[in-house]
């Protein structure tokens, strides 16, 4: 299984949908790379999905510029659209 982490400040107020027993939180975390020597740096910026319990508790204690530690895992979120395949991913 992989193990990703991810450390970034929130870009804006997390969106929560649902009801109490399947809440969704949707949020972005953004930070700075190192570019290297001599170069501007770069903005990383990941959308990530929390479910449940933890949707609730990223809803209830995180507003815009707080800065998490993120656990994730990546998965395939691949549909087809008008015919044609589109390929995505859910952090």
């Amino acid at each position: 299984m992989q193990n990703n982490t991810f450390i970034g400040r929130i870009a804006a107020k997390p969106e929560t949908n649902g009801s109490t027993d399947n809440l969704v939180t949707k949020f972005t975390l953004m930070a700075a790379e190192y570019a290297g020597k001599n170069k501007e740096e770069r903005t990383i910026a990941l959308p990530f999905t929390a479910f449940s319990n933890l949707a609730k508790i990223i809803n209830d204690n995180v507003d815009k510029g707080d800065q998490l530690i993120v656990s994730y895992r990546v998965e395939n979120n691949n549909y087809e659209k008008d015919g044609n395949k589109v390929y995505s991913y859910n952090f």
